[in-house]
């Protein structure tokens, strides 16, 4: 899977996103109709790569960082924005219009005050290559899709083809 999320100007999103990606096959089901289900539900299995770059920040900076803390795949692309300060908005103004403020600040699981003024630095560095772009080539996901199909060659599914044969005895 590749998650392009350049140009990501933010938003609360990637708590969602990484709890997904990041779901691990705990167990399976088999009705009597010998159907096999998986759970959890919705997880998604396989290589990930995230396209990353300078064009996002605030939660397009989190989202590339949690992918990362999280284990679930490779940054591709290039580093952030570092703009991870949330805003806040104040009352309205007598035209309209309104402001905004920055109110509050992110920091890492080790209190220390991360990614504001940093980014997210890719795990490979690819730039966008402005003459390939303008022929219809975009070259950030031409490397995601090479090292996905990379990734695929060593890739075996966690997820067992069948189900168990039902027990025949008392206790199993």
């Amino acid at each position: 899977m590749i998650i392009d999320e350049r140009a990501n100007g933010g938003g609360q999103a990637a708590n969602y996103i990484t709890d997904v990606l990041s779901r691990q096959h705990l167990a399976g089901w088999k009705d009597r109709d010998g159907l096999v289900c998986n759970t959890p539900a919705g997880a998604v299995h396989g290589p990930k790569v995230m396209l990353i770059d300078q064009n996002a920040g605030s939660g397009g900076d989190f989202l590339p960082y949690s992918f990362r803390q999280l284990g679930i795949g490779k940054l591709i692309g290039t580093r952030t924005r570092g703009g991870l300060i949330g805003i806040s908005t104040n009352p309205g103004l007598m035209d309209g219009g309104s402001t905004v403020v920055p109110y509050f600040r992110f920091y890492d699981a080790d209190h220390r005050w991360s990614v504001e003024n940093q980014g997210v630095a890719p795990d490979i560095e690819v730039a966008q290559d402005p003459i390939e772009n303008n022929r219809g080539r975009d070259t950030q996901l031409a490397h995601a899709i090479d090292e996905i199909l990379r990734q695929l060659d060593d890739f075996r599914d966690p997820i067992p083809d069948v189900a168990p044969a039902y027990p025949t005895e008392l206790g199993q």
